[in-house]
């Protein structure tokens, strides 16, 4: 049985999903590390020196990737919402496209930085 190709909406959907999902499982190690900031400045240290390690900033880079795919995705839900149906039935692949190559050109420019 052969499986049915994907529409590239759906890629779009799947994307803005699973990057949401990996953005939430974050959020709670995000405030571990917030807490140590406020509490445990010595454990914050020994945080600080394995965030320095260069798979930590590869992860970091892909995690703000995912933060900027969320985004676009997100906008673009927002778009074929609230603007009429005639102005987004044209554009809408553009802007799957648009919103993935934004997110791969934030992710570059961050990763730039942090090397």
């Amino acid at each position: 049985m052969t499986t049915p190709t994907r529409h590239r909406a759906w890629w779009a959907f799947v994307g803005h999903r699973l990057s949401g999902l990996a953005l939430g499982l974050f959020l709670p190690v995000h405030f571990y590390v917030l807490g140590l900031a406020l509490e445990q400045g010595q454990r914050l240290d020994r945080f600080l020196a394995f965030a320095d390690i260069g798979l930590v900033k590869l992860a970091e880079t892909v995690l703000v990737g995912l933060l900027a795919l969320h985004l676009a995705f997100g906008l673009r839900l927002l778009a074929l919402e609230l603007l009429p149906w005639r102005a987004t039935r044209d554009a809408r692949h553009g802007w799957i496209a648009a919103g993935a190559g934004l997110s791969l050109l934030v992710a570059g420019v961050f990763l730039a930085g942090v090397l």
